[in-house]
């Protein structure tokens, strides 16, 4: 995997993936940002999100899951002096579908929490305390 960041002007940085996708990063006004996008570490907690909806999806349509949206919202705490690290991430997803059997989403946050999810299995590691949570919803 490969990755490119490369400073734009004052606090913005434009990172380009190795599979050719860009997006602009800034930093906060009292550095010199212009909140043309997301400050870093909201990236990375943007990133551990989308790993792990990515995973839960995966699973619950392997498991013949007739899931018809699905979002993880996300909150996350940081030290209060440098180096601001993540100290805890709560996760909780909602999966929305058609007569979702409860198991099935259960076992799919567990799965992407303790086996798929490299970002938030790296983050936990790191010290990082990570909780998951869900709710299911009936579509319309």
């Amino acid at each position: 995997m490969k990755a490119r960041v490369k400073w734009s002007e004052q606090a913005s940085f434009i990172a380009e993936s190795g599979s050719g996708h860009a997006i602009v990063v800034d930093g906060p006004p009292e550095i010199g940002g212009r909140n043309l996008g997301p400050r870093p570490m909201e990236l990375m907690l943007m990133g551990v999100g989308a790993c792990s909806a990515v995973d839960v999806t995966l699973i619950l349509k392997k498991a013949r899951q007739k899931v018809t949206d699905c979002w993880v919202e996300l909150e996350a705490d940081r030290a209060e002096t440098e180096p601001k690290v993540f100290t805890e991430i709560r996760m909780k997803f909602v999966v929305v579908g058609h007569a979702l059997a409860e198991n099935h989403v259960k076992r799919a946050v567990e799965l992407s929490a303790d086996k798929y999810c490299s970002a938030s299995i790296m983050l936990g590691r790191g010290g990082v305390v990570i909780k998951h949570g869900y709710e299911i919803r009936v579509a319309e």
